[in-house]
């Protein structure tokens, strides 16, 4: 899964090749404070992943979205939102009854499933075992889609998470069990743009399957968003002002 974000951010300027990697990979957590930019880069992973010809995307969220993020490095390409499937359980307990249900779920199979807003329906429940119980059915539901896509190509995971500059103990609690799950992470960690810039520091850890890669992210104040590699990565500082493409957080 970590490949599919991985040329999202890339768009700005590649810094690894990505070769010999497979398309899902294992499943990864998105993390990042309020308004980070959290919902945009997974808008822009259904996109992508809803470009490569493969099955429809299935996006999870309580509430329907307030505006349409621009993936990055694509355009809103009518025939790519149409492989978009939203889907907007109110509760944990829906959101229970929709996983379990999805072997009934008519059509072709998803090759990508994302959740946006995790701590949303962990925050009504916030013992371990519910939090353990979700978690299995999310990787459970994955691995359905998985096989009915048959041989050789798999159903993605990719789950965002808000986090607080200052977790309490189940915060902490709830991570350390998230991790256990999701292999590859990526940490989105503000950083001081410039003026009338929202920016942050993008930080992919691929679970295994290639280094640690970086970039940063700039969301102007007019949605659009800025993508390049991390200075120290591509060894010119003034690189940070990349290649620009759609986005907003």
């Amino acid at each position: 899964m970590a490949e599919t974000l991985r040329r999202v951010l890339t768009r700005g300027g590649a810094v690894w090749s990505g070769e010999n990697t497979p398309a899902a990979g294992p499943p990864l957590l998105l993390l990042g404070t309020p308004g980070s930019g959290k919902t945009a880069l997974l808008f822009a992973a259904a996109l992508e992943a809803a470009g490569e010809g493969q099955g429809p995307v299935l996006f999870l969220t309580r509430s329907p979205l307030q505006s349409m993020p621009r993936g990055a490095g694509t355009t809103l390409d009518p025939m790519r939102l149409q492989k978009i499937r939203f889907q907007y359980p109110p509760s944990t307990q829906e959101l229970f009854r929709l996983l379990c249900s999805a072997h009934e779920a008519p059509g072709p199979a998803p090759s990508l499933l994302l959740l946006d807003g995790l701590e949303e329906y962990l925050a009504e429940d916030p013992e371990p075992q519910e939090a353990a119980y979700l978690i299995a059915l999310l990787l459970d539901t994955a691995a359905h889609f998985s096989h009915r896509l048959g041989p050789g190509r798999d159903c993605g995971l990719m789950v965002a998470l808000q986090t607080q500059e200052e977790a309490d103990s189940g915060d902490v609690l709830h991570l350390a069990l998230l991790q256990r799950y999701f292999p590859a992470q990526c940490w989105l960690q503000p950083d001081a743009p410039g003026p009338g810039e929202h920016g942050l520091r993008a930080c992919l850890e691929p679970g295994g399957l290639g280094p640690r890669t970086e970039w940063w992210v700039t969301f102007r104040s007019d949605g659009e968003m800025m993508i390049a590699p991390w200075p120290t990565q591509a060894g010119d500082p003034s690189s940070g002002k990349g290649s620009s493409s759609g986005g907003q957080p």
